[in-house]
């Protein structure tokens, strides 16, 4: 029987494998929201504890070994060294959320009521400046606050979009070497995201991680721009670019080749239906300074690059894989032309699809146990052929989804794995 970081490494490599491998956790991507990690628990019989909330934003909670094993999980992840909003991860205390459900918190976890009724949250844990996240008091997770003013462009310089754009510090290595070693000589396979890598990405463009961020901060101002200011934008790509190739360098001198993928990218490109931009407009503006990310990773390193894209990409994909992109993310099959069997046949043997595994807007949150079990066997019979497929759900298990269905997708993969 293979590792998990064998199974792994052939599905990185377009090989069979014993098993299907799986990821649940991993990444800022392929988590599970803390109410459905709680459930989980509790439906496995398994130590009653709070869950750490790990990554704020989203409110996604830590998986435990237990429930690792419960689930069958393959893959580790190396987390950022700083939270969406800007603290680390440390000092746990106790919260209470709007659903009732107590959890763990870091103690920069800062956050009031407004007089609206909403949760708001403050960068890097003060209060003293500008909120810049918000959770109604019916929602399950936090939302940016843009609080970018009116733009004038004769005052707009590239380097205020550049501001979190800087070299790893000695700090942030000796984390890195920290968390790494903590992992190093799993059976799993490793995934690390040390941030900064993701061009444009609209969940970071707000910057809620900064007390006060210069620049274009609005996600509407930001996509006009990629049209209406290409030559602000290409600046902020190509001098992005260079301190990544720099902290590549740094971070391949503490892990070396002992990890398998590294997390580049997060920049959405798809909607429901369609693109946000042309193949033509990809080439032109993203492909150059990927393809500078992955042609380094490439030459210098074994590890695998995974790039994140919710939506309709199908147009798009021959374009990741020109880049460089060993691994497309969340693979969502529920969105138009995005057809399971249609992406195996014509991409199967050139990218590695991590994640569609079972839909979450439809299948999982709202049919049946079995409508759950269907899909899940149904999707790893196809893209599990030959390798080239990690197990996971379309983005991230969300707080609402039942446990039932949750259930059912892992006993589904037990029964699909063989177990």
């Amino acid at each position: 029987m293979m590792t998990s970081k064998e199974r792994v490494k052939n599905s990185f490599n377009h090989k069979p494998t014993d098993k299907i491998a799986i990821d649940f956790g991993a990444t800022a991507v392929t988590g599970i929201h803390v109410l459905a990690i709680e459930r989980l628990r509790a439906h496995y019989g398994l130590e009653k504890r709070l869950v750490k909330v790990i990554e704020p934003y989203q409110m996604l909670g830590e998986i435990d070994s237990d429930l690792m094993e419960v689930m069958g999980v393959d893959v580790i992840g190396l987390k950022p060294y700083n939270t969406m909003f800007g603290y680390s991860n440390q000092n746990w205390k106790e919260f209470t959320t709007f659903w009732g459900q107590k959890v763990l918190v870091s103690d920069k976890f800062i956050t009031k009521i407004n007089a609206a009724g909403d949760l708001i949250i403050y960068p890097e844990g003060d209060s003293s400046v500008p909120p810049s996240g918000k959770m109604p008091k019916s929602s399950f997770f936090f939302d940016s606050i843009i609080r970018q003013g009116t733009v004038d462009d004769s005052k707009l310089n590239p380097e205020d979009n550049l501001e979190e754009f800087t070299p790893l510090s000695d700090e942030e290595l000796k984390f890195w070497k920290t968390q790494f070693d903590s992992v190093k000589g799993s059976d799993k396979g490793i995934i690390i995201n040390f941030g900064g890598t993701a061009l444009g990405d609209i969940a970071l463009v707000p910057a809620p991680f900064m007390k006060h961020p210069k620049g274009i901060r609005d996600i509407t101002e930001w996509y006009m721009s990629t049209v209406m200011r290409p030559d602000y934008v290409h600046t902020v790509f190509e001098k992005q670019t260079d301190v990544v190739l720099k902290n590549l360098s740094k971070m391949f001198s503490i892990v070396g080749n002992q990890i398998e993928a590294i997390f580049i990218c997060g920049t959405d490109f798809g909607t429901q239906d369609s693109q946000f931009c042309s193949a033509e407009t990809f080439r032109e503006l993203y492909l150059p300074y990927y393809k500078k990310m992955n042609d380094w990773i490439h030459k210098n390193t074994s590890w695998k690059t995974f790039k994140h894209s919710c939506g309709s990409v199908v147009p798009l994909v021959p374009s990741f894989i020109e880049a460089g992109f060993d691994i497309l993310n969340p693979v969502q099959i529920n969105a138009t032309g995005m057809d399971s069997k249609l992406l195996k046949s014509k991409f199967g043997d050139q990218i590695t699809f991590w994640g569609g595994g079972v839909d979450t807007q439809k299948v999982l949150s709202f049919g049946t146990p079995h409508d759950v079990e269907k899909q899940v066997m149904e999707q790893c019979d196809i893209l599990g052929k030959n390798g080239g497929f990690i197990f996971n759900t379309v983005h991230n298990v969300q707080a609402t989804v039942p446990v039932e269905n949750l259930a059912a997708m892992i006993e589904a993969l037990r029964k699909f794995n063989g177990k």
